[in-house]
Formats: structure tokens, sequence, C-alpha cells
């Protein structure tokens, strides 16, 4: 998928007018317990279901709310009782409108704060929510739900692809929702002007990892169902690829220099022309992260 195209599913006003979402088909699958994962346009989707009714995590594009309810239909005729957003991002919280009509929006504090105020995400301009987009009940560390005999902890990890993003366990079913503080598409984005940090990430992904049992199921805020060894070696990417930098920022180099001396040599398959950040996109992030640089470090290379 290009790099354009990943910037039109983040951004959700340019994405809705500019993506063909009658094209998009909602895939199902059943995980573990009471969850499914439903996978569309944006991040991906896990769905408690159950005698109580459903909770899910991230609603995508507001155009999908349809399809999406269809696919639920497809599962239970209960209802959405409440939505989880594991971050502010359009791709995660474009249906927050459609399912509010329905059940409570539960999310971290910053969610709430960037949503009703806006921002820049790649540089880019994103306006104010609208009323129904935001969530009704936000916590700052963490939050539980009880439903279909599912202990659902929503938990704060500060600073990672964003300030307000939170990794979602389903305790009973032994499933983790990671938001996109794991994806499976590469180097991950790491959102510095929304409050993101590459030692942030480590740190989360460091915590889930001694948190969970070696057998949990793992969604991922971008691509297929996946288990701790699918989560092991991106840990060990970005602690290894935040090394390097490092090491050559206090060796005195610049990104420009630290790009051209192939600084990541060896993760060519995390950042190659076809990924969503390349490389060289990846060594600038990580630079001006570690530097105190938080604006704009994706947009100099498309």
């Amino acid at each position: 998928m290009s790099r354009m195209v990943w910037m039109l599913l983040l951004l959700a006003p340019v994405a809705m007018a500019q993506q063909d979402f009658s094209k998009v088909e909602i895939k199902v699958t059943k995980v573990a317990g009471t969850v499914y994962m439903l996978q569309g346009a944006g991040g991906n989707i896990g769905a408690s279901v159950g005698e109580d009714g459903i909770v899910i995590v991230d609603d995508q594009y507001a155009p999908l709310a349809d399809k999406i309810q269809a696919a639920l239909k497809g599962i239970t005729d209960k209802p959405v009782r409440f939505v989880i957003n594991t971050h502010w991002h359009g791709d995660h919280t474009g249906g927050n409108a459609y399912f509010s009509k329905q059940g409570t929006i539960i999310a971290q504090e910053n969610v709430r704060e960037r949503l009703k105020n806006g921002g820049k995400v790649l540089g880019n301009d994103v306006k104010p929510a609208a009323n129904e987009v935001l969530p009704i009940i936000t916590f700052n560390d963490r939050a539980s739900v009880h439903l279909n005999g599912e202990d659902i902890r929503a938990i704060h990890f500060p600073h990672g692809h964003t300030d307000g993003d939170s990794v979602i366990f389903f305790t009973q079913s032994n499933v983790v929702h990671m938001g996109d503080d794991f994806v499976t598409y590469g180097f991950p984005f790491i959102d510095l002007e929304s409050g993101g940090s590459v030692r942030g990430m480590i740190a989360a992904c460091e915590k889930v990892l001694a948190t969970v049992a070696p057998d949990v199921k793992v969604i991922p805020g971008h691509g297929g169902l996946s288990t701790v060894a699918d989560l092991k070696p991106f840990l060990a990417m970005l602690k290894d690829a935040t090394a390097r930098v490092e090491n050559g920022i206090k060796q005195g180099k610049t990104a420009d220099q630290l790009k051209q001396g192939k600084i990541l040599a060896g993760y060519e398959q995390f950042g190659g022309p076809d990924k969503f950040i390349k490389t060289d996109q990846f060594v600038e992030t990580l630079y001006n992260d570690l530097t105190g640089k938080k604006t704009g470090e994706l947009l100099k290379h498309n």
C-alpha cells in the first residue's frame, strides 16, 4: 500500500472524500473466547460478543459504519453497548458518531482532548470533531468494562504511538488489542505531533509481553491476527533501531548522515519501497524524537 493511501487512511475527512469505501468488505475472524476481530479499512476492530451485548475496540471510518454493523449482526443481534478508542486517529474513531447512538464511547483523556481540539497528523490539519464523535467517559490511567463474563481492561500507555494510547486486555479470553503500538505493516508510524515517542512504544510492548500469557492472541492496530512470536521481533527491532540512531547522535552525526550511512541496514523488510514508513523516514522520526524535535518529520521524503 502506498504512503499516500496510508496518509488518507489516517486523515478521516480526506479519506472519506477520496477513497471508495463501497468496495471495502469487512472480514470477521473469531479470535478466542468472546472476542472477534473485524478488518476493513483503517484500524482493526476488536469485539467482545455475548449475552450482555457487544463491546468494540475502535470503529474505523464513518462510511463503513453500516458495514461494520452488518458484520456484527452476522455474529449476534445484541446491541453495541460500549466503544473503546485506542487513540484519536480518524481510522480508529471515524465510526464514533454512528455507534455513539447505540452505546457509550470510552477513551483515555488525551483522546477526547485531541478529537475536541483537532490538530495535525503527518503535518496535515485535522479539524475538531463533532460532539457525537467525542468519548463520553474518559479515564487517566485505566478503566474496566465488565460484560459477557469478560473483564475488559483499558490501560493507558503514554507517549507511544500517541499520548493517548490504550492497550485493551480481554482478560478471560486471553486476547490483547494493541492499537497502533504494534502493527505488522513494517516500521511503525510514531506520531510525534500527537505526543508519540519510540521509547514509549518500546515500554508499551515490554509491559504487554511481561503481563500476558505466552499463548495470548494479539490484535495489532493494523495487520493480521498475531502472537507473542510476532510481537517479540517487532520490539527487538524498535530497541535496536533506537540504539543505532542514538549512538549516531552521540557521535555528532546528522539525520542525513545516518541515512547515507545505512544506519538501519538489515531491516529492509520493514521499510521497503512498498511500505507505509520507508527506512529513511523512520530514521528521521527516530532522530527527531531522540533530539527533541516533535513536528513534521515525515513530510520531507514523499
